[in-house]
């Protein structure tokens, strides 16, 4: 990713140099257990540990590369170009490239989940303190982008918190699930190395053995992980949607923090953009770009073809960045999010009254008029502060139809904002608990 959509942390994690220091763990931990077993001499794996404060040679590695046409024999050579010819013969024992490359891809997958959750964690606990803090604060609801019923803005919050609760809990799991390593060699048989071999690398590294792995890891998991990735990548852009229409000039109940200086057109300088939430719902398009060649994938040859290489050198560190950056820029719009609860009433009201026209209908119901007529009656008056800007209270206080079943007490009762937050309490602990 560019620059512009990264941050430090995940992008470490791609690095070569990264990359070329989990090889060689994954080499010298191999040569440690197979000294162990007897199969190499101990002074050898102790010769590849000397080299373990190198800074391996991202340009001479390449170089060798552009002989070898092989990434793998190129970063052996390099390793025996520091350790010696004769401590490196024992270098790779029984051992097959993708023994190396997928186990480090996965060390790496899980480095990188390690920081996701990181970032949900501090996602929710923004979203957290925005919904306790505005747990009261009375918003209309809209469905279908139409007034609808009252809520409250902390449960706007809350709903998105519970959103991303689960979304951490996916995330732990796709981490648990890519954390596997393989050392079983050509076609997974594990016929010219011993699988206490795998085990000893797997456990160094914090990995699990995986059951079986063919000549690599079965791709069914990765797909998984970045399926995950892509599940995150639409609830933040869910998130955004909501705060760009909150922001819209004709509801402006909340937008993002706007800072000194900062310019929102470069024509129109009363411009006031949800540019972070805008940018939040592209990224979150690509992540889930990524999704789709994951899932293609799984399908490979046999035991084992590259199909899938080419693929998971651009969607591991791609995913992964872009969806590091955007779950810190959403924690950091939610933090700072402006919110006008007087807007929010104010909109509530555009429509006189409106909004309450289901405890209306359910009151005349249970006064004793059917549900076809009672409809009729509400819509009637209803359809009058739509088209004439009536006042839907007053309409009913003078349709001679209702107040025959209902006494104007009982009508204006049902104009309580109250009864709409009455249960706000119990979803709150539903969602954080008691």
């Amino acid at each position: 990713m560019i620059p512009r959509y990264s941050r430090p942390d995940m992008v470490a994690i791609w690095s070569p140099e990264t990359k070329f220091r989990i090889w060689y763990e994954i080499e010298a931990h191999a040569c440690d257990a197979q000294a162990d077993l007897g199969v190499i001499p101990r002074a050898n794996a102790d010769a590849v540990w000397k080299a373990k404060d190198v800074d391996f040679d991202v340009a001479r590695i390449d170089e060798i590369e552009a002989v070898t046409k092989h990434d793998v024999i190129a970063f052996l050579t390099h390793l025996a170009e520091h350790v010696g010819s004769d401590a490196a013969r024992f270098v790779h024992q029984g051992m097959t490239s993708s023994d190396v490359l997928d186990t480090c891809f996965n060390v790496q997958l899980t480095r990188a989940a390690d920081l996701l959750i990181a970032d949900l964690e501090g996602l929710l606990a923004a979203l957290k303190r925005r919904a306790l803090e505005h747990k009261d604060t009375v918003r209309i609801g809209r469905s279908h982008g139409i007034h609808a019923e009252p809520t409250t803005m902390g449960l706007t919050f809350a709903r998105f918190y519970a959103e991303m609760d689960r979304n951490l809990s996916r995330m732990r799991d796709a981490r648990s699930e890519i954390a596997t390593g393989a050392i079983s060699g050509a076609v997974g048989t594990f016929a010219n190395i011993d699988p206490a071999v795998e085990e000893h690398v797997c456990d160094k590294l914090g990995l699990v053995p995986e059951p079986i792995s063919t000549q690599v890891i079965p791709r069914d998991r990765h797909a998984a992980f970045f399926a995950t990735l892509g599940v995150v990548a639409s609830s933040i852009e869910n998130v955004a949607t909501e705060i760009r229409h909150m922001q819209r000039t004709e509801v402006l109940e909340a937008e993002e923090f706007f800072s000194k200086g900062q310019k929102g057109s470069s024509a129109m300088p009363h411009k006031r953009n949800p540019v972070l939430t805008e940018n939040l719902t592209g990224l979150a398009r690509l992540v889930r770009g990524m999704v789709i060649p994951a899932l293609e994938n799984v399908a490979l040859w046999h035991e084992r073809d590259i199909s899938h290489s080419s693929v998971e050198r651009n969607i591991g560190p791609d995913a992964t960045i872009t969806l590091d950056f955007a779950l810190s820029r959403l924690t950091g719009v939610i933090d700072n999010l402006v919110i006008y609860p007087e807007t929010m009433l104010n909109n509530l009201h555009k429509f006189k009254g409106l909004v309450m026209s289901q405890r209306v209908l359910l009151a005349l119901t249970q006064a004793g008029v059917s549900r076809e007529d009672a409809y009729a009656l509400v819509q009637r008056n209803a359809m009058k502060v739509w088209e004439e800007g009536r006042d839907f209270r007053e309409e009913l206080l003078a349709d001679p139809e209702v107040t025959a079943v209902l006494s104007p007490e009982e009508i204006e009762e049902k104009f309580d904002l109250g009864y709409h937050t009455k249960h706000v309490d119990t979803i709150f602990a539903r969602v954080f608990g008691e």
